[in-house]
Formats: structure tokens, sequence, C-alpha cells
């Protein structure tokens, strides 16, 4: 920007003079200050989009001591389909007509998880934090927690202290998924975890085991494959398994790319998807809607997990205590939906 191009950058002069407002009264109107009458505060909006004003951040900052940032640190799931486009759909919808913006930093799987967060502390980057893919200890959440810097994660930890989060219940999950195959005649079910490293595969787990052991069914825990493993691997470790005696004939996949692989390797073995051989799939976009044979599933909806991310973000920031910060998705009761093979909300 040369400088003939920054002194015509509008200013809250500038916007003041169009208004007939004072300064003063303008910077309060754009920061919502709900002592500024509604319609003045829409009003001086409406001017400040028309000729495109954007705060001065640096001064800002300099000023308030706040980045008026949230970060998201995303893990790119190649696993779960449209997980960070939906994610920051909800998380954006919260944070519409607030003064904060939100910057996303891939988490890319050789890196260093502490290594984001720490920065974002360090350097101030920003206000407030949210990430994935929490363990039980976690060392982010246990770091954050001792520095007093507002977050929320996306799944739990089993840390004594309580932390915000937002999470999926995944127990309910591979409960109920576990408890479909075996209605639909499956004698061994079988469950592909995510690493065991994350909270979330410890309560797929439980979830499977407590089915399987209420209705005395054999069962089997894929070993060599988890929900990261290519979908190449994953075909060809199934494809292997279902050639060999005592093989499954049922499979809970927590995601869309394992569901696919699991059909492929079913048809290639020759048995049929849905009568040799029974697929539950955790659903979180509408490609298996469009999937024949119709294959059971189970939504989880990612942009209702990113809004309420979103909202508790601005709350914590605020100042609320983290227990009144916590939410769990629950899946929605199949019997809501008789007739259908597919539980999923409404795209």
């Amino acid at each position: 920007m040369n400088k003939r191009q920054a002194s015509q950058r509008p200013t809250l002069r500038t916007i003041a003079q169009m208004s007939g407002l004072a300064v003063t009264t303008v910077s309060r109107a754009l920061a919502d200050d709900p002592h500024i009458a509604q319609d003045t505060r829409e009003k001086v909006r409406k001017l400040a989009d028309e000729v495109g004003y954007a705060p001065d951040r640096a001064a800002q900052r300099l000023r308030t001591g706040k980045t008026n940032v949230i970060s998201l640190i995303l893990n790119p799931h190649d696993e779960i389909l449209g997980f960070g486009t939906s994610i920051i759909r909800g998380i954006t919808a919260a944070l519409r007509g607030t003064p904060y913006h939100l910057v996303v930093m891939p988490d890319f799987a050789d890196s260093e998880p502490m290594e984001q967060v720490s920065r974002i502390v360090r350097n101030h980057l920003a206000d407030g934090v949210i990430f994935s893919r929490t363990e039980p200890d976690d060392a982010r959440i246990r770091y954050l927690l001792e520095m007093g810097f507002p977050f929320i994660s996306h799944g739990r930890s089993e840390l004594a202290t309580p932390h915000p989060f937002v999470d999926y219940d995944n127990y309910a999950f591979a409960r109920q998924a576990t408890e479909r195959l075996i209605a639909a005649g499956s004698v061994r079910p079988a469950i592909l975890l995510p690493p065991r490293r994350f909270t979330f595969a410890n309560h797929q787990l439980h979830g499977f085991m407590s089915a399987v052991r209420e209705h005395g069914v054999a069962h089997e825990i894929l070993t060599d494959i988890t929900l990261d493993s290519p979908g190449e691997q994953i075909e060809a470790r199934l494809l292997a398994r279902l050639g060999l005696p005592g093989a499954p004939d049922g499979l809970v996949c927590a995601g869309e790319v394992s569901g696919l692989a699991a059909i492929a390797a079913a048809v290639d073995s020759g048995l049929v998807p849905g009568r040799d051989f029974h697929i539950v799939v955790k659903q979180t976009s509408t490609l298996f809607s469009h999937v024949r044979p119709r294959v059971a599933s189970i939504y989880e909806d990612l942009t209702e997990a990113g809004e309420h991310m979103g909202h508790f973000i601005l709350r914590r920031i605020a100042g609320e205590p983290a227990e009144a910060l916590q939410f769990l998705q629950v899946p929605p009761d199949p019997a809501e939906t008789p007739g259908d093979t597919t539980t999923r909300a409404p795209f």
C-alpha cells in the first residue's frame, strides 16, 4: 500500500463525519456496545461496510491488549470427509457479528502437538484457541489450564481438572452401531478403531465391548490398521482378513473413507454388503446418501459442533467457568426414524 492509498483508507473519523456522530460513539457502536442504541449500531456498521472500513488491528491490540483473533488448530482428517469445512462453517457462524475473526493453523500428523499451542500463547497470537483429537492426558489441555489461556477442545480428556469441550458421544455411537449389526444378523462383528492414543478411541472400544458382551456374540478388534490408515491399506487388510477362516461378518466404521474401503473389500471377496457382510458407518457428509446398496449410518453433525465451539470460546474469553462450557453431542435415536437404515440429521 503506497502513501496515497494509506491516506485514503477509511477511519473511524471518516464514518463519524458521514454519520454526524462522535468518533467515540462510532468506536463503541462498532464494538457492539449495548449502551449504544441498536439502530445507531446498525447504521454505523452499514456505513463501515459501505466504505470498506477495517480496524487497525495493531493499534487495537496496543490499546486493548486483545487480538480479536480465534485460532483453530486444524488437523486435516483425510478419513473424516468435510471435517475442516464443517467445523469452520460452524465456528464462523458463531463469530458472525462479533469483533472476532478466525485464523486456521494446519496441524499435520508429523508436527509436535504442543508446538502450535505454545507459540500462540507465548506470542499472544490469539485471544483463544480451538483444537481437536484430544488424548486422555492431553499436554495441550494441561498447559492451557496452567497458563489460564482460553480454549475449547473438540474432544475430552481424563484430567481431573474440568476443561471446556465439545464432544461427540463415541461410546453411544459404537454401542448403537454394534447393536444394529447384531440386529441385522451379524454373529461376529468387528470394529475399526482410531489410533488408541486418542480419548475417543477408548470411548468407541468401550461402547463396542459393552454391546458384544451384553449380546454374548463373538467379536474382533481389527489390528494393524486404524481409522487414520490410508484407504487402500484398510481395503487390503480387510480383503485379506475376509478371506481367512472365522472372518467377521460385520464392521463398525467411524469414518466414511473406511466405510468405502470396507464395501470394496467385501465386494471383492464375493460378499454382498447388507446380506453377507453388514456395515455401520459414522456419516459426516452426504456421501453415503448416494452409496448403493444402502449402508446403515449414524450421523455426526460437525457444523453444530463448530457452532457450539465458537459460542463457547467467546464465553470462555469473557470469563465463564469451564464447567458451564461442556457439550456432548448424542447420536440420534434410531427409533425416531423407523424403517430408515440411516440415522442422521437433515443436510
